[in-house]
């Protein structure tokens, strides 16, 4: 599954989801990197 979530306050990153943390978190891999932070929230069609 693709995620995209917010790494910074202006920079968000999207990937592979390889984990979910209990905080909230998500951790995404992007090539040979790993990502964790906020998934931007998915819009109600």
């Amino acid at each position: 599954m693709i995620r995209t979530i917010v790494v910074g306050s202006c920079v968000s990153v999207q990937g592979t989801v390889i984990a979910q943390l209990p905080d909230g978190r998500v951790t995404i891999r992007v090539g040979d990197r790993t990502y964790t932070g906020y998934p931007v929230a998915r819009i109600a069609a």
